[in-house]
């Protein structure tokens, strides 16, 4: 179970952080991560972080958002700054579990984020 926490309104420039926390049968091999989809669009990948530490972002949020996790309390923070009205979209926390080649995937809620004047 992944429940997410964060997301509102805010102004161009300004920041915002969304944390998720994950509950349940957690793989030892394993990635946290963010995705987003904005109205009429297709869901896509805003940033992830492994188990051990490593990280993706998509390119337009490099340099902007940072994605972080505390394994002792599986937990995951995506901290945004100078958000753009682009940024606006429902984001979703997801846990890939890895057994065996196999990827499982959960979801949690999406929280909206609007990015507006």
């Amino acid at each position: 179970q992944l429940q997410a926490f964060g997301g509102g309104l805010v102004q161009p420039g300004g920041s915002l952080s969304l944390s998720c926390a994950a509950s349940g049968r957690i793989f030892s091999i394993n990635v946290m991560g963010w995705y987003r989809q904005a109205p009429g669009k297709q869901r896509e990948l805003v940033a992830t972080i492994s188990n051990d530490g490593r990280t993706s972002y998509l390119d337009s949020v490099k340099g902007r958002f940072t994605i972080s996790r505390d394994n002792a309390k599986n937990t995951v923070l995506l901290s945004m700054t100078t958000l753009k009205p682009e940024d606006t979209a429902v984001y979703y926390c997801n846990l890939g579990n890895f057994a065996l080649g196999t990827r499982y995937d959960y979801w949690g809620r999406g929280t909206q984020v609007t990015v507006s004047s």
